[in-house]
């Protein structure tokens, strides 16, 4: 393979703006904490371990900052993603979502994501031709799939197959080496789409396609996917435009519960199908990758388009229904990947037609953007609402959704994995907790008769 690569995009460094005055009420010392900026839209933040020099004593531990769920806390800084969430704004490195959507093509973002700037012909034909050259699998894969069930979950199925491949590719291992990452960055963009076809395959209980060069990316999984007896298959240009714009537009989203997945464990210098691998785990749950399947859960709840009002009133009214796909927790107001998706989806309704499930789907939106309880609490339809909509029409099972989703994420993974070896203040994940527990105590076993100690030999 012809080596591509060029260094990532240097993080900026943070440049102190001033600096912030505490007073201690317990002890009346006053400290001085430095006040950090980013980049041009000035985020600001104050390095949490300047907090330690506060403390009654010498011997105290110092103070840390409490924060469940990361909510204000900056794990990193990074130059990939920035997101507005008030503002609706989501851009990769620099550009705006929308024209990403409108204009690239997906491997055209994941070289983006990686190198911080867009690729010249040569850089983009070189990409395109090392990551088709590794879609292949190696055999004994396929014999792994087969210890799965017929009905086992797609994402454990991706999660184990993802974690093996480092089983596959020792080397990997060596992340300090340039080449090294390279290659296993280009493998990991090139099997995820065969490794997400032949579990599909896996679970229809059909045989495994293997991947043709002659097609581009999206056509490629498609091909894997549905093809059947026909010598070549040919996808619907209108699923291959959705799916190559719903790519691009899950490719990466800052740091997200997975992205922090793959950083965290990344930062015991793990092979990166390992830290991936976790990023699929994570993934897997409702809250995060999981989020279009309750969509549809939901769709099939309600049940028919005259049901849509009083399952609205029962979730105004709080009587156990949730209204999923709506709202987000970073965009405060409309999230711009859903404006994008609107119209993909109503471009793909256009070729699948309408059915019962769609027409609950629009009735759902129509009633909540109309009505004041939703609008005032700026719970919008988010991407996930729309997502599962067209993968449904696309027919994808459900539980496949999520599948998409890694296959897509793992360029923004593998970024953001990247980046963070590379930047030299990163170390070990390790956080800290604050103890709630017992004191010191005595033990005084509550057991009236133990199980004799077993000493064995050697």
């Amino acid at each position: 393979m012809a080596n591509t690569a060029t260094a990532p995009a240097p993080t900026g460094e943070l440049k102190s703006t001033g600096t912030l005055d505490i007073t201690d009420s317990r002890t009346g010392k006053s400290y001085n904490v430095q006040i950090l900026e980013g980049g041009p839209e000035g985020d600001t933040a104050a390095r949490a371990m300047d907090l330690r020099q506060i403390r009654t004593s010498p011997d105290e531990f110092g103070l840390m900052t409490y924060d469940p769920a990361f909510m204000n806390t900056a794990s990193c800084k990074s130059a990939i993603t920035f997101i507005d969430g008030d503002k609706g704004i989501l851009r990769y490195r620099g550009y705006p979502i929308e024209q990403l959507a409108e204009d690239a093509s997906f491997l055209e973002v994941a070289w983006l994501l990686r190198h911080g700037e867009l690729p010249t012909q040569k850089e983009y034909d070189q990409w395109v031709h090392d990551i088709t050259y590794h879609t292949y699998v190696h055999e004994n894969v396929k014999e792994f799939l087969e210890g799965f069930r017929y009905n086992a979950h797609p994402m454990s199925m991706l999660c184990a197959t993802v974690a093996a491949l480092s089983s596959f590719y020792p080397e990997a291992k060596n992340i300090a080496d340039p080449e090294q990452r390279d290659i296993s960055i280009v493998r990991l963009l090139a099997k995820m789409p065969t490794l997400a076809a032949f579990i599909y395959r896996h679970l229809k209980g059909l045989p495994y396609v293997y991947p043709d060069n002659e097609l581009g990316y999206v056509e490629n999984f498609l091909s894997m996917v549905a093809r059947m007896s026909e010598p070549k298959y040919e996808a619907n240009p209108a699923f291959v435009k959705a799916l190559e714009v719903l790519f691009i537009l899950h490719a990466d989203h800052e740091q997200n519960c997975s992205t922090s997945a793959v950083r965290a464990v990344g930062s015991s210098q793990v092979d990166p199908f390992s830290a991936i691998a976790a990023g699929v785990a994570a993934l897997y749950g409702p809250l995060h990758g999981g989020a279009n399947e309750q969509v549809l859960r939901m769709i099939e709840q309600i049940g028919h388009p005259k049901n849509v009002p009083g399952f609205i009133e029962d979730v105004k009214s709080g009587k156990g229904s949730r209204l999923m796909g709506f709202g987000h927790r970073v965009y405060k107001s409309y999230d711009p990947r859903a404006k994008i998706v609107k119209r993909l989806a109503d471009d793909v309704f256009k070729v699948v037609g309408m059915d019962k499930d769609l027409e609950i789907a629009l009735k759902l939106e129509e009633v909540a953007l109309n009505d004041d309880y939703f609008v005032s609490r700026k719970l919008y339809p988010n991407v996930d609402f729309y997502t599962g909509l067209i993968y449904r029409s696309m027919a994808f099972p459900t539980d496949f959704f999520t599948v998409l989703f890694a296959v897509a994420r793992t360029s923004g993974w593998l970024a953001q994995w990247e980046e963070m070896l590379n930047d030299k203040e990163q170390k070990i994940a390790r956080p800290r907790q604050i103890y709630v527990g017992h004191g010191e105590r005595d033990y005084q076993s509550q057991l009236k008769q133990k199980p004799p100690r077993r000493i064995r030999d050697g």
